[in-house]
């Protein structure tokens, strides 16, 4: 493989530029291809490669899609060796600070931050539509009792294509729009509605004078014969957990939405798919780990034990919660959620927590251990956001469940970017097969 002139991030954005090629020679037939590299607004180029295939008849190799990019898009950037993350542009330090959820909601949706009125209208039409068909609600009865919150989050979302089949046609622009509301806004009640019946307690209906994180929470924690008041402090920062966690480009929960509806499929059962996905615990249940990992730990006085572990090599335990696949400096996201973590266990007066207590020790031993320091081990957004959900009373099994409410609508605006692109095709990756080559079938009797 060789380089027709050296690789830069001149030019045109967004378009293959006939004078930056890359030139493949098949050796044996002396045949030679050019594959244009094409640069985004921000991050690597990428080389074209639909031509290896239509010219040489081979396909490339790339297991985990780790070097190659799936798609186009317009919504998520990540720089993962700066510790970038941005929402359409916008750096998630700004909207943390000065957005709100359903801000940001619109922003992924729509590409624009809205107008006062166009918020207004967008807020009431979300706010307007929390709750489910009453039927829907009754089929929660068909769960076990003890199922897991996200196994019947699967279940139900995919049903709701059979309760609101009236706009399902995802050619129609205004069909599209009107699913993508409807999973915004009923996917919290949902949610919470998964947790209730897991542990026996009544279903809390959504309240449309609150906001909607103050929501999802009175329905998680409240119950129908007293009222929960929510502190501004709580709701500020499921807020941000909302927002830190709205979207992050072509990770596996999103790819398999987007594959998913490239079949065509309706917005409800792809995200259900992406759910999933989510629900992995090399992806989704990060979180969850780390709540598990210090009930492990369990005091203050077993840290340096092990730490002593996490520095073996030859130890297979793992410090859940620091590091990042994708972020090999620090998590922005972590910066926020750091805070914000603080706030809430001074507000709850829970700093002495014995759980908290290993978390704080385990943070300030990785922000000055020399050993984390220089292998960027930090403490990543799921440390912080498990701190917060546990400090709040949220058990483990939801942590999981909250990701997927936040992500929903990273989820849905990435399926209308997909559906919407010019000459839509379904995904249909390749494989290198390495079974048995061809061979003729043997009766029973001569086996």
């Amino acid at each position: 493989m060789t380089h027709n002139e050296p690789l830069n991030h001149t030019g045109r954005k967004g378009i293959a530029m006939a004078e930056k090629t890359i030139t493949i020679r098949d050796n044996r037939s002396g045949r030679e291809v050019e594959l244009p590299i094409i640069e985004g607004t921000d991050g690597p180029p990428v080389v074209d490669v639909t031509g290896v295939y239509r010219d040489f008849g081979i396909f490339t190799l790339d297991p985990g899609y780790r070097s190659t990019a799936s798609c186009r898009s317009r919504i998520t950037f990540i720089d993962g060796e700066k510790g970038i993350l941005r929402y359409r542009g916008y750096p998630i330090e700004q909207l943390a600070e000065k957005s709100s959820f359903l801000e940001v909601c619109y922003l992924l949706m729509y590409g624009e931050l809205p107008t006062a009125s166009a918020f207004e209208e967008f807020s009431e039409i979300i706010t307007r539509h929390t709750m489910i068909h009453e039927q829907l609600r009754q089929s929660y009865t068909g769960y076990r009792r003890d199922a897991h919150p996200m196994a019947i989050m699967v279940g139900v979302v995919g049903a709701l294509s059979a309760f609101y089949h009236d706009s399902l046609d995802v050619h129609d622009p205004r069909h599209r729009e009107i699913s993508a509301h409807r999973l915004i806004s009923k996917i919290p009640t949902i949610a919470a509605a998964s947790y209730k019946y897991s542990i026996g307690q009544p279903f809390v209906y959504p309240q449309n004078r609150l906001g909607y994180a103050e929501n999802f929470l009175n329905m998680l924690l409240s119950v129908p014969c007293e009222e929960r008041e929510i502190p501004p402090s709580i709701s500020r920062a499921m807020d941000k957990i909302f927002i830190l966690h709205a979207d992050h480009e072509q990770n596996a929960s999103t790819s398999t939405v987007r594959l998913a509806g490239s079949s065509l499929a309706n917005p409800f059962a792809a995200v259900s798919a992406g759910i999933g996905a989510l629900w992995g615990p090399a992806h989704g249940g990060a979180n969850e780990a780390v709540l598990k990992m210090l009930a492990e730990i369990g005091d203050v006085d077993r840290i340096g034990t092990y730490i002593d572990k996490a520095k073996d090599p030859d130890d297979p335990f793992r410090l859940m919660g620091f590091g990042h696949r994708v972020y090999k400096n620090y998590d922005p996201r972590a910066m926020i959620l750091r805070q914000a973590a603080h706030e809430v266990l001074t507000e709850l007066g829970r700093e002495n927590d014995p759980l908290l207590k290993v978390a704080m020790k385990l943070e300030s031993i990785a922000l000055e251990d020399d050993y984390f320091v220089k292998k960027k081990l930090y403490p990543n957004v799921d440390f912080y956001s498990g701190i917060i959900l546990s400090a709040i009373g949220i058990p483990t099994n939801m942590f999981t469940v909250i990701f997927a409410v936040s992500r929903t609508v990273g989820w849905i605006s990435q399926w209308m970017e997909m559906i919407s692109e010019p000459g839509h095709v379904i995904g249909r990756p390749r494989q290198l097969y390495e079974g048995a080559a061809v061979r003729d079938y043997v009766a029973i009797s001569q086996r």
